[in-house]
């Protein structure tokens, strides 16, 4: 075991006195000691359950033989830090978790992880972490917040309701009673806020992966169903030490390339082009834009969940699930994809998945979903019958973005998927909504918010302000938004995000002025400036970088080290 390193042997009698003074006892010591990363916090909404769920995860172990060891994991709440400095350090929180989750596993010598996240950075953080230190892991969420309801609404609400409702407020399109109804009842429980934003996404996308049990991605965070499924983890954990089998083992190419044909298919957050290439990097696998518009281009798109639709992450539960969209794509896509598999050969069922790649259950995708069903046809289309032909996810290049963009194609309304727009060009996130709720934005204008990108912002932030505010000033459908930041997994609209290189390292953005004409085509994936070769030049030899935003903390190593969005952002 690795934990005999520090429990075995006369030569570490004062290891185990240590341990003995937090009463563990011979007989715990004896087994194999699994940590449990638990990312319990009283704010955010996703992690305040934890506990419950760590809880029931010891259990399993405990019912399994090993002996459980928790310890925490940081958590940012992105909502809560929405809008402001605090978003700056969302992004840049990944790469803390990744590292303080490595550090915590190999100072104590486990002989397993059980890593309990739920929202946005903590889940890839810790998948990160899985896959730089290779030793039995696996991860159970704290599951989805139920949609909230209120009077007169038929779907339900969740936190894009709230951000476009204030946009809908200072339009005077509903009044202060009706604002305060829906801050009331749009996040009626704890969970990940229920829509397909960016933690229900990478839930999902882990399932996907084979690094969570099925369920993982969509049992309700009150259900007690997600209570049985940690336990389940917990003693799951023991079977993958016993056996062996290691995160590398199951986090293959053919794995990621599952987890992107899901993506496409659920119409999953933008961030996820941010956190599957960081989390394949640390498995050892190149994963980049090329390779996701590949896998777009046949995959088709088969949930429109908020934002992009009226159904939440409950609906895509009580429709199956997970393993019912992977056994549609499967079994399904068969017709679509001519008989070739996700990993380039063909696959076990002929489809668009690599139905042999390994899993946390010890099974391969395709023993996991023969029992899956799907139980409702409108919350997880057939292949036969998709919401597109295409993926989700859209990567466009040109001029303007040389390295990439990515726009969340699903959520983008018919009109504006070939547009061309008037910049309006703002240096921050704050002047850009200054100018929408100043109502000084019109119908044709793109809005283009730069110096946000990993190095600029710092932090890469999200811009679900400026994007709801437009939704919810109905604007969405007239509107472009371009940013080398990032968008949540709650905007929907024309948002064009991850300009790489972004402008404060010189990138295109960075001469973009006011009035120039930008033609965006997601159907042909491409972005253009229409300005001449010539005059770009001309601007490019007047433009000086701007100086750094923050010049002390960790944001200033961050920005000294992070690389582009291209590659993940990553240090």
């Amino acid at each position: 075991m690795i934990s005999d390193r520090v429990k075995t042997g006369k030569d570490k009698t004062p290891h185990r006195a240590l341990f003995k003074a937090m009463g563990y006892t011979e007989e715990e010591l004896a087994r194999p000691l699994i940590g449990v990363v638990n990312s319990q916090n009283e704010i955010i909404p996703g992690h305040i359950h934890l506990d419950t769920i760590a809880e029931a995860v010891k259990k399993g172990i405990l019912a399994a033989g090993g002996t459980p060891v928790e310890f925490p994991s940081i958590g940012i709440c992105d909502g809560i830090a929405m809008g402001h400095i605090g978003m700056c350090y969302s992004l840049p929180s990944r790469e803390l978790i990744a590292d303080s989750v490595e550090v915590m596993a190999a100072a104590h010598a486990f002989d397993g992880l059980v890593l309990i996240p739920n929202c946005d950075k903590i889940v890839p953080g810790m998948l990160m972490a899985a896959a730089r230190l290779n030793i039995p892991s696996i991860m159970i969420s704290g599951g989805p917040m139920l949609a909230g309801r209120i009077s007169g609404k038929a779907s339900g609400l969740s936190l894009s309701n709230t951000f476009e409702a204030v946009g809908a407020y200072n339009l005077g399109k509903i009044s202060q009673t009706e604002l305060l109804a829906i801050e009331n009842e749009a996040c009626p429980s704890c969970g990940s806020c229920a829509g397909m934003y960016t933690a229900n996404s990478m839930n999902c996308l882990t399932e996907a992966l084979g690094m969570g049990l099925p369920g993982n991605g969509t049992i309700p965070a009150v259900m007690a169903a997600r209570v049985r499924l940690a336990k389940r983890t917990g003693g799951q954990i023991m079977a993958l030490v016993r056996a062996g089998v290691k995160p590398r083992d199951i986090m293959t190419a053919g794995a990621f390339r599952n987890a992107l044909t899901v993506d496409m298919a659920l119409g999953c957050s933008t961030n996820s082009m941010l956190h599957l290439p960081a989390i394949a990097r640390e498995a050892g696998i190149e994963l980049n834009l090329n390779l996701a518009n590949e896998v777009s281009a046949r995959t088709p798109n088969l949930c429109r969940l908020a934002p992009a639709g009226g159904h939440h992450v409950e609906d895509l539960y009580a429709a199956g699930g997970i393993q019912a969209v992977m056994k549609e794509l499967a079994c399904g896509g068969a017709g679509a994809s001519g008989g070739t598999g996700a990993s380039g050969g063909t696959g076990a069922s002929g489809g668009l998945l690599d139905t042999g790649a390994l899993t946390v259950t010890g099974l391969t995708v395709a023993d996991n979903i023969s029992g899956a069903v799907n139980m409702n046809r409108e919350v997880i289309r057939p292949v036969s019958k998709p919401y597109s032909a295409t993926g989700g996810i859209a990567a466009l290049y040109g001029n303007l973005a040389p390295k990439g963009c990515v726009v969340k194609r699903s959520a983008v309304a018919p009109e504006m998927l070939v547009t061309e727009n008037r910049a309006r060009v703002f240096d921050s996130e704050e002047a850009a909504v200054e100018a929408i709720f100043g109502q000084k934005i019109e119908k044709g204008d793109v809005v283009v918010i730069r110096y946000e990108g990993p190095k600029g912002g710092p932090g890469m932030r999200e811009m679900l302000s400026p994007t709801s505010a437009l939704a919810g000033m109905g604007l969405d459908k007239d509107v472009a938004l371009i940013t080398d930041g990032r968008f949540s997994g709650a905007s929907r609209g024309a948002c064009v995000g991850h300009v790489s290189p972004e402008a404060a390292a010189g990138g295109p953005l960075a001469l973009v002025r006011e009035g120039d004409i930008i033609r965006i085509d997601i159907n042909g994936g491409t972005i253009h400036l229409c300005v001449s070769d010539q005059d770009l030049a001309a601007r490019r030899a007047a433009w000086t970088p701007p100086s750094p935003r923050v010049s002390s903390g960790y944001l200033a190593r961050y920005t000294r080290l992070v690389s582009g969005a291209d590659q993940g952002a990553v240090l």
